[in-house]
C-alpha cells in the first residue's frame, strides 16, 4: 500500500521543486488559512506536561467527550500501531478497501487478518470476540456508512471495534464517539491532519473508555509542544471550522462537474469526504499525461478490490481545478 501526497519521488522524476507540483493525492483541507502561534522560549526550552491537560481539554470539548476517554499519539498512524499491539485478540477483520496501514499494523502485532469487501459483502459474518475495524467515511472513496446495524451485530458478537472518523467532520457526520463509555470494547482513531489542513502537525488519538486509556501506556513527551499549541489554536477557531466545511462543499461541488464535464470517466463515486473517486479505462494514461503537466493524481491499484482503472482526486482550491480543468481538455 502506497499514501499519497509522495510529491517529492514524482519531483525528483520531472526534476522540478515539490512545491512546483499540484497534489490532488493529498487528501487535506483545501481550506489552510494561517494560524499564528507565540512561539516564546519556555515553550521550546521546558519540558511539556507529558499529559497535554490543556489540549487533551480542548480535544474533549470539541468532541464532547471527557479528558480521561483520550489518548494522543504522534500521528493516527502512530496510535493505530500502538492500539493494534495492545489488543489480545490475534484474529482482525478489516472492511476493505481502507487505508493500508491497518494491514501493516495488524501484521506487525501478528495478528491474523481476514477481509470483508465492504463494497460487496458488507453483511458478511464476523467471527466472535475478533477486532473488527471500519474505516468512516470510508476511503478511498469517501462514503459514509450507517453502520448502526453492524454496530449491534459486532456488540452481539463481542467484538472488539475500531471505527477511523478521520473524515468525519468535512461534513459533520454522527459520530460514534458518544458510545465509548456504553461499550467499552469501542476504539474511535481520529486524525486531526485532514480536517485541520495541518499534515506537519503530528497528532493523532484513540478515543475509548477511561479503562482502555489507562492500559494503553502512551510514551512521554510524544507531541511536540509546538504541535500541541498549533492544535489548541485551530480546534478553538470555530471560525475556522465554518469556513472550512463551507469551502469544502463549495470546491467538492466543482471537482466533481468538472471531472462529469471532461467525460474521461466511466464512474464518478458520490463522496462524503475530500476526495472523489473515478474511474477509467484509460486511467493510467490519464495518470501520466496529467503528472506531465505537474499534477499528481492517486492511482488506487494498491487498495484492496481495486485496480488501476482508478484514480482518486482530492479536493483542491479554485486555481488546483482551473489547472486541473485545462489538463484534463489537453487528454487526448
Amino acid at each position: 500500500m502506497h499514501h499519497g501526497g509522495n510529491i517529492y519521488k514524482y519531483a525528483k522524476e520531472l526534476d522540478c521543486k515539490p512545491d512546483e507540483i499540484i497534489d490532488f493525492s493529498s487528501n487535506i483541507n483545501c481550506y489552510a488559512p494561517e494560524t499564528l502561534i507565540e512561539c516564546s522560549s519556555s515553550l521550546v526550552t521546558k519540558y511539556a506536561d507529558s499529559n497535554y491537560p490543556e489540549l487533551k481539554q480542548t480535544i474533549a470539548a470539541n468532541y464532547k467527550t471527557a479528558s480521561q476517554n483520550i489518548a494522543l499519539y504522534n500521528g493516527a498512524t502512530a496510535a493505530i500501531y500502538a492500539l493494534l499491539s495492545s489488543l489480545k485478540s490475534k484474529k482482525v477483520t478489516l472492511y476493505a478497501p481502507l487505508y493500508g496501514e491497518y494491514e501493516k499494523a495488524a501484521l506487525a502485532a501478528k495478528k491474523n487478518i481476514y477481509k470483508i469487501n465492504r463494497i460487496e459483502n458488507i453483511d458478511a459474518k464476523v467471527e466472535k470476540k475478533s477486532i473488527v475495524i471500519f474505516v468512516n467515511p470510508a476511503t478511498p472513496e469517501g462514503s459514509f456508512y450507517d453502520i448502526e446495524e453492524l454496530f449491534l451485530m459486532w456488540k452481539k458478537k463481542k467484538c472488539t471495534i475500531i471505527v477511523d472518523e478521520s473524515f468525519i467532520e468535512f461534513e459533520n457526520h454522527k459520530s460514534l464517539k458518544n458510545q465509548i463509555d456504553d461499550y467499552k470494547k469501542l476504539y474511535i482513531i481520529q486524525s486531526f491532519t485532514k480536517f485541520y489542513a495541518c499534515a506537519g502537525v503530528r497528532i493523532g488519538a484513540v478515543f475509548s473508555h477511561k479503562k482502555n486509556i489507562r492500559s494503553l501506556n502512551t510514551p512521554l513527551w510524544n507531541i511536540s509542544s509546538l504541535d500541541a499549541a498549533f492544535l489548541q489554536k485551530r480546534l478553538n477557531d470555530e471560525d475556522f471550522k465554518n469556513k472550512a466545511r463551507a469551502t469544502h462543499l463549495k470546491q467538492k461541488e466543482e471537482l466533481q462537474r468538472l471531472l462529469k464535464e471532461s467525460r474521461l470517466f466511466d464512474t464518478i463515486v458520490a463522496s462524503e469526504a475530500n476526495f472523489i473517486l473515478t474511474q477509467s479505462s484509460h486511467a493510467s494514461e490519464i495518470f501520466e499525461h496529467l503528472l506531465a503537466h505537474k499534477i499528481l493524481v492517486r492511482s488506487c491499484e494498491s487498495f484492496d478490490f481495486l485496480d488501476n482503472s482508478w484514480l482518486r482526486f482530492a479536493v483542491k482550491d479554485e486555481t488546483a481545478h482551473t489547472k486541473l480543468k485545462e489538463a484534463l481538455s489537453a487528454f487526448a
